[in-house]
């Protein structure tokens, strides 16, 4: 419980002054609440011995009101400062939450699933927002207005009486603190549980149209039922947990006013003890009952918010593969890009997956990097893009090392369109222009033509207005390839990065894509052209490419222009050969 409040420390501290006007206020208010009982007794006795005057009585009355409206005003001060307090916290927990992700590298999310991140940012912050404010507000009442009414049981009714009849609680204290333990890894269980689930729903949803095209809702269905099943047991077994606590104290607090009657009357007979005080005790034993179960409360909302809170920590203190020097160097434009000796293992894997790269990179070439699946094109791109902390060797941009310089500016330089499109649920028109600061209609219509996406925007319902739908479902492949071009292009970028863009595209279209793109980033566009690099299976995309790499197991196995390339033999020139074959086949048919 205590380690909870340590790891929340920072933000206690920042509100400190809320949460300190909270508790003051709350002791106020269960001061006063711990005078009603007191008035009644009085008033009972003097009823008893016939002093109760008319004026007496409006006393009390007017005694009774009063601190009944200190109480509600009171009530509502602490509500607010503590709940509101909390709600800071899960905004500030949230805040920090996505900002992490945002940071996180690719080997981040192969080690939290979506699904798992998504119960970590819904139900875990759930839990620790209920414990910074709900959990102070029992934690307060399980200690010091406890503390409080015993005080009052033993100084204003009778310190005897009280020992006695209280004797039983620390049994259920004693039974609370062990089901505690229990409790806690029930819960991590019940979590991770539902980690899995939300995980299985993902897939699901993202998979739909797999799941359908081979024709197995039915096994899905009784996949998903089979981890609803476990979660739901899961939180069956905390739920008989916490069914044992309130039973319990029940049980005591039923022992503890059976004490009170019997040693009470007792006491009254022996005349050590009046029949108001007794009504006082009762009251005030009566008002213990919920400090005693915000006792069970309290464990039960510390240990969700402890194991909440840290499976949170374990995402935001995961480590950031990529980070910047303290003292970085600033470039502007890269003029020159030069990969010396680049090796690269990715984290877990037994091979390496780039050997011995050495390649230059000079402002307004085009550089086309092909081979078979799995040679490497992909990963030699990451390496442009900081996903993965170098290793051996260099990448240099203007005679500086790359880690040197801060990745937002070297992000600010790339337009990357990789592999998987992922398009947002917005319209045409806010997918192409994301990331971009101003709307410019000029540069849309410039953008759209250079993408080959001017005929298409014909047969979309709304025109650029239209809603692609969660991840673009509602468009053909192609279409989410060109739209991914479009944004890349509106950011006018000094490296353009197409890894294997014109895939879904026919061979009409991409010749159209490519010419345009030449011509856009050419030297003629500017004095020096930009960079452009693009990886490709089908080699027509790059035969125009100032360089062309050739990747064989994560190693260079051939580079030069086409021609060269095609005079020197070797497998460019053998899947060339086979690509015009087969295209020529193709337009036979």
């Amino acid at each position: 419980m205590f380690s909870l409040f340590k790891k929340l420390g920072w933000f206690f501290s920042a509100y400190k002054t809320k949460y300190i006007w909270g508790l003051v206020t709350l002791t106020l208010v269960r001061m006063v609440e711990i005078l009603p009982p007191l008035l009644i007794g009085l008033a009972l006795d003097d009823i008893h011995t016939g002093v109760l005057t008319s004026s007496l009585l409006l006393y009390y009355v007017i005694a009774l009101l009063l601190t009944t409206a200190v109480a509600y005003v009171g009530g509502y001060v602490f509500l607010y400062q503590l709940y509101g307090g909390s709600l800071r916290l899960e905004a500030s927990l949230r805040f920090k939450f996505v900002n992490q992700i945002l940071k996180m590298k690719p080997h981040f999310f192969q080690k939290f699933r979506t699904g798992d991140l998504m119960a970590r940012a819904t139900n875990d912050l759930g839990a620790v927002t209920e414990a910074s404010g709900f959990g102070v507000l029992t934690l307060f009442d399980a200690t010091l207005y406890m503390v409080v009414i015993l005080a009052m049981m033993i100084f204003t009714v009778s310190w005897r009486l009280t020992l006695i009849a209280v004797a039983p609680l620390p049994i259920y204290a004693y039974l609370v603190t062990k089901m505690g333990k229990v409790y806690d890894k029930r819960y991590a269980a019940s979590q991770k549980a539902f980690s899995n689930l939300n995980n299985k729903v993902l897939e699901s949803i993202l998979g739909m149209r797999v799941i359908r095209a081979y024709v197995q809702e039915k096994e899905e269905i009784d996949r998903f039922a089979k981890l609803a099943a476990l979660v739901c047991d899961k939180n069956r077994q905390i739920e008989a947990l916490e069914a044992l606590f309130e039973p319990a104290g029940r049980w005591l607090m039923g022992l503890c006013f059976f004490i009170t009657i019997f040693y009470g009357s007792h006491l009254i007979l022996a005349g050590q003890m009046t029949l108001g005080s007794l009504v006082t005790f009762n009251v005030y034993l009566s008002m213990l009952t919920w400090p005693i179960f915000a006792i069970s409360v309290l464990i039960n909302v510390m240990q969700r918010g402890k194991t909440s809170l840290e499976r949170i920590h374990e995402a935001l203190d995961a480590p950031i593969d990529v980070v910047d020097q303290a003292e970085t160097n600033q470039v502007g434009i890269p003029e020159v890009i030069a990969i010396k000796a680049l090796n690269f293992t990715y984290p877990d894997a037994p091979n390496e997956a780039l050997t011995d790269i050495t390649l230059t990179i000079n402002r307004g070439e085009t550089i086309g990097i092909v081979g078979k699946t799995g040679s490497g094109k992909t990963t030699l791109l990451r390496q442009f893009l900081r996903e993965y902390p170098l290793e051996s060797g260099k990448i240099v941009v203007n005679g500086l090392p790359l880690e040197s310089l801060k990745q937002k500016e070297v992000l600010s330089w790339i337009g990357y369109v990789p592999q998987e499109h992922i398009l947002f649920s917005k319209s045409v028109r806010e997918n192409i222009l994301y990331g971009v600061d101003e709307a410019r209609e000029a540069d849309l219509a410039r953008v759209i033509q250079l993408a080959a996406l001017t005929d298409d925007l014909e047969f979309f319902t709304d025109g650029l207005d239209t809603i692609v739908g969660e991840k673009g479902i509602a468009l053909s492949g192609g279409q989410k390839q060109r739209i991914s071009i479009a944004r890349a292009m509106a950011t006018h970028p000094e490296i353009l990065i197409l890894d294997d863009a014109l895939s879904a595209v026919d061979a009409k279209t991409e010749t159209s894509i490519v010419e345009n793109i030449r011509k856009e980033r050419g030297a003629l566009h500017s004095n020096m052209g930009k960079t452009t690099i693009i990886t490709a299976h089908r080699l027509s995309a790059v035969v125009h490419a100032d360089q062309i790499i050739v990747l064989e197991d994560g190693k260079i196995s051939q580079m030069g222009t086409h021609d060269a390339l095609m005079a020197a033999g070797g497998w460019y020139k053998e899947q060339y050969e086979h690509q015009n074959l087969q295209l020529g086949g193709a337009e036979d048919e």
